[in-house]
C-alpha cells in the first residue's frame, strides 16, 4: 500500500492543463492583489508529443479571443511564433447554388479571427505558467478521487503521481479535463450527450495559389468540410488546415489512401475553388459528439471548456467558448478574492453559472442546429437553407449579426474580452 501525503493548500486547483486549463491559470496568476495560490493537475507532460491538447491541429480565435490572450500579456508571443489572419469567409452547399462570401472590411475590423497551431498556445501557455511564481504544475498525475475533504471550507482531490496517493486540498476545484471529464464524473453531474455518427479528419494541405486569408465552409451530404488559411512551413501562403466531416467508415477510408488517391477525393468533393490541392501532411481522426453538462457549479466546484460542453467543429466556436467560461470564472474568482470573500462558495460560483449559461446553451444549439440543417437532403430544406445564404448578401443587419457571433462577441463581455485587466 502506498502512503499518503501531508495535503497541501491552495486557493483554486484545476484539474486539466489543456489550453483552457492552462489559460484560466495563467489568467489567475495575473491578478495583482487577489494573491491566489494555484495548482494545475495533468495526466500527460506538457513537453511530450502525446500532449494531447497541444498537437498539430490548427484553431481558429475568435476576436475576442485574442484581445482575452492580449490583455494577458501572451498574444504578442502567440503572432511571432505563427499566426495567420481570416479577412474573408466563404460558404457553400456542395450540389446547390447557395453560397455566401464575407469580408472583414465590411464590419470595419482587421480579420474575422486567426489561425494558430494548438503547439504554439501550448508553447506560450505553458512557458506562462513555468514563469509564474504562484503556479504549481502537478504533471503527471491522476485524479483518484474527490470528497469534501477537511469540513465545508475546504475541497480535496486525491492524486496519485510516482507511486504514491497525494491529497490536495484547495478553496476551489475547477474541471478542465475534458469531455470526458474525470471529475464532472465523480461529482455526478450529468449531462445531455449524443453521438453524432460522423469523425473528423484533420490534416494540413498544401494548394498550388495563395490562399489570400480566405477560409472555407463547405456542406456537403457527408458533413461539412472547412479549409482554414495557415502559415506555410517555410513562411509562404499556400497551406490550409483541414477539417473533413464524414462517416466513420468514409473517415477511415480516406485517412488509409495513399496521397495521390487522398488528394484526388478531397479535389472532388470540394471543388476548385481554393485552388488545386498538392501535398497532405498526416492525417488523424476524431469522433464528433455534441454534450453539455446540466449543471456547471457545485459547492467547491466549477466546470469549463469540453468538460461542460464539447461542440462539433462546423462553426469553431469549441475553444472559443472555453475560453470565454475562462474570462468570466476568472473574473468571478478575483472579484471575490479582493473583496475577502470564500471564492468556493456556492453563492459565488452560481454567478459564474448564470453568466455562462445562456451563452453555452445558444452556442451549443446554434452549431447542432447547423449540423442538422445543412446534412438533410430533404429537398424543401435544401432550398430553404440556399435560399438563406444567398440572402445573406444582401440582408446586411443579419451579416452583421452573424458577424458578431462570429467573432465571438456575444452577452454580457467579461473585463478580459473588453481589453481591461483582471
Amino acid at each position: 500500500m502506498t502512503k499518503s501525503v501531508v495535503p497541501v493548500n491552495y486557493d483554486v486547483l484545476i484539474v486539466g492543463g489543456g489550453m483552457v486549463g492552462a489559460s484560466l491559470a495563467c489568467a489567475l496568476s495575473q491578478a495583482g492583489g487577489a494573491n491566489l495560490h494555484i495548482a494545475v493537475v495533468e495526466g500527460t507532460p506538457f513537453d511530450c508529443e502525446q500532449q494531447p491538447s497541444f498537437d498539430a491541429r490548427s484553431v481558429a480565435l475568435s476576436d475576442s479571443s485574442r484581445i482575452i490572450f492580449q490583455t494577458l500579456g501572451l498574444w504578442t508571443e502567440i503572432e511571432a511564433r505563427g499566426v495567420m489572419p481570416i479577412e474573408r469567409i466563404h460558404i457553400s452547399d456542395r450540389g446547390h447554388i447557395g453560397s455566401t462570401h464575407m469580408d472583414c472590411r465590411e464590419q470595419g475590423v482587421a480579420a474575422w479571427g486567426y489561425v494558430v497551431e494548438t503547439r504554439v498556445l501550448g508553447e506560450v501557455l505553458t512557458a506562462g505558467m513555468n514563469h509564474s511564481d504562484n503556479i504549481d504544475l502537478i504533471c503527471p498525475a491522476r485524479v483518484e478521487a474527490a470528497e469534501s475533504g477537511r469540513g465545508p471550507d475546504w475541497a480535496t482531490v486525491k492524486i496519485s503521481r510516482h507511486g504514491e496517493v497525494e491529497s490536495l486540498v484547495a478553496k476551489l476545484v475547477v474541471a478542465a479535463d475534458g469531455a470526458e471529464s474525470r471529475l464532472r464524473e465523480l461529482a455526478g453531474i450529468k449531462t445531455f450527450s449524443m453521438n453524432y455518427g460522423q469523425t473528423a479528419l484533420i490534416a494540413n494541405l498544401v494548394c498550388d495559389r495563395p490562399h489570400q486569408h480566405i477560409a472555407y465552409e463547405r456542406f456537403t451530404d457527408s458533413g461539412p468540410m472547412a479549409l482554414l488559411p495557415v502559415c506555410d512551413p517555410g513562411g509562404g501562403e499556400h497551406a490550409y488546415a483541414l477539417v473533413w466531416t464524414l462517416r466513420p467508415h468514409q473517415a477511415d477510408a480516406m485517412a488509409s489512401l495513399d496521397e495521390l488517391a487522398f488528394l484526388e477525393h478531397l479535389q472532388g468533393h470540394f471543388g476548385r475553388r481554393a485552388g488545386g490541392f498538392v501535398k497532405v501532411g498526416a492525417r488523424h481522426v476524431y469522433p464528433l459528439k455534441f454534450l453539455l453538462a446540466r449543471e456547471l457549479v457545485r459547492p467547491r466546484l466549477a466546470i469549463i471548456g469540453n468538460a461542460a460542453h464539447s461542440l462539433h467543429p462546423v462553426s469553431g466556436q469549441g475553444f472559443n467558448l472555453g475560453l470565454r467560461d475562462v474570462a468570466v470564472l476568472a473574473q468571478i474568482i478575483v472579484d471575490a478574492q479582493r473583496k475577502g470573500r470564500d471564492i468556493g462558495k456556492l453563492d459565488i460560483l452560481e454567478d459564474y453559472a448564470h453568466w455562462r449559461r445562456r451563452d453555452q446553451w445558444q452556442t451549443a444549439g446554434s452549431t447542432d442546429a447547423l449540423v442538422r440543417v445543412f446534412s438533410n437532403a430533404f429537398p424543401p430544406l435544401a432550398l430553404a437553407r440556399n435560399l438563406g445564404l444567398l440572402a445573406l448578401d444582401t440582408l446586411p443587419p443579419l451579416k452583421k449579426r452573424l458577424a458578431r457571433y462570429a467573432m465571438g462577441y456575444i452577452g454580457k463581455q467579461p473585463r478580459l474580452s473588453r481589453g481591461l485587466p483582471l
